[in-house]
């Protein structure tokens, strides 16, 4: 029987021998909307929890200037057909191409290009709409929102924009929870140090910090309220399936939609297991999510939840994009030598410090649990001196591991990243 993971663009296939012990958790079949962009203008015409546009673009008296947020391009969420929804029913209520400008989110990842703009909104709406990429380390780019007991920088653009609309999607994120919602704005166009603040090392530690877990999730609740704090007026989100094709949609206030959507991924996503495994084959569930090694973790971070201690985790990202642009402290660190049980602990007292040092942290907490094989198109020197190991195929890389863990071992595959994740159940 041939298994399809997701891979890049087109995916990966391998067979696997039949007398090794295989099981396949596969997302459910969910119900794809058949027209997108209708279902999205039906749910902005019957928002939940706040007025329809119509009543709050009429409440505020005079629109001058929209602030549209987009996921960037390392998100699959299918934007550009949100954005058409929203457009349809701006124009009708008055507020022209002009006078809206679209705002990519790209937290700390790297810069977005005008290329990444043409795929996010579309060659139509390219031509149509001004768009601009959030940049977290331009000072002059942010503005200080200040509240009883926080400072946050946000984007001076979204804060100073008449009517503010956030968009994305909503899945389980490994450290944040749940993707979606409050975190189109910390981490989305919030600035550098703000973000390191919400994203510590302390944060990333906790036991709340996983994926599915968000109401006791300190870094929700910061998120909320930097949310609260600057404003959001209107809110539409998607979840989608393993094609990326849109299956459920709420607009209205992004706190309440959140918790809908939370609510459907809980029901669907999920799947339970009794005991771990002793080998688990994840991705990161296909491009645009996998382009990198830093993406990569993710899909490690997945398998952490089924493998077994001292099991193994096979990797399968194609990171076409290497180790990852703007990650030379993620590189550097992976190329340390510095074993990841020490490396943890550096992180934790602070004599390691990164950018962005919360996927080396988990890198480091999930190589202490179990080996972890890369297939992907990185050379075997390109995966640093850490742990990480080598493998040149899905087949080669489960050859290696049945060495260790004989071949009787349970073998779990989920071909399609955060489709769908094991929860463990006693």
């Amino acid at each position: 029987m041939e298994i399809k993971v997701d891979y890049g663009k087109n995916g990966l296939n391998f067979i696997p021998n039949p007398d090794w012990n295989v099981e396949i958790i596969s997302p459910k079949t969910l119900e794809v909307l058949p027209s997108p962009v209708k279902s999205i203008e039906e749910a902005i015409n019957n928002p939940v929890g706040c007025p329809n546009l119509k009543s709050i673009i009429n409440k505020k008296r005079g629109i001058e200037n929209v602030c549209i947020v987009v996921s960037d391009a390392t998100r699959p969420v299918p934007s550009h057909l949100i954005l058409e929804a929203l457009l349809n029913q701006l124009n009708n209520l008055g507020v022209k191409d002009e006078n809206i400008t679209v705002l990519v989110a790209t937290g700390l990842h790297r810069q977005s290009t005008k290329e990444d703009h043409q795929v996010i909104l579309g060659p139509s709406l390219y031509k149509r709409l001004k768009v601009i990429g959030h940049d977290s380390k331009d000072r002059k780019s942010l503005k200080q929102i200040v509240t009883s007991n926080n400072n946050f920088l946000i984007n001076k653009q979204y804060c100073e924009s008449d009517l503010k609309i956030i968009t994305g999607y909503v899945e389980p994120h490994f450290f944040f929870g749940f993707s979606g919602g409050r975190k189109s704005i910390l981490p989305g166009i919030a600035g550098e140090d703000t973000i390191q603040k919400n994203h510590s090392a302390d944060m990333i530690h906790s036991e709340y910090s996983r994926f599915g877990i968000y109401q006791e999730n300190m870094m929700h609740k910061q998120a909320l309220i930097a949310a609260n704090a600057v404003g959001v007026d209107f809110a539409v989100n998607v979840c989608i399936n393993e094609k990326h094709q849109i299956v459920k949609v709420v607009a209205g206030n992004f706190e309440k939609l959140h918790k809908k959507l939370v609510k459907y991924q809980l029901e669907n996503v999920f799947h339970p297991i009794t005991d771990p495994y002793d080998i688990v084959i994840c991705g990161n569930g296909g491009y645009p999510l996998d382009l990198n090694l830093y993406q990569a973790v993710k899909s490690m971070a997945i398998g952490e939840i089924a493998v077994k201690h001292g099991g193994t985790i096979i990797s399968v990202n194609e990171c076409i994009e290497g180790v990852g642009i703007r990650q030379d402290r993620f590189k550097e660190l992976l190329f340390s030598g510095i074993n990841p049980k020490d490396m943890y602990k550096q992180i934790m007292n602070g004599q390691i410090t990164a950018p962005d040092q919360w996927e080396i942290q988990v890198l480091a907490r999930v190589l202490q649990k179990a080996d972890v094989f890369v297939v992907s198109k990185l050379k075997d020197n390109k995966l640093g001196n850490i742990g990480l190991k080598y493998a040149s195929s899905i087949e080669d890389a489960l050859e290696k591991s049945l060495q260790k863990q004989g071949h009787q071992a349970r073998i779990l595959v989920l071909p399609n990243g955060p489709q769908v994740l094991p929860l463990m159940r006693k």
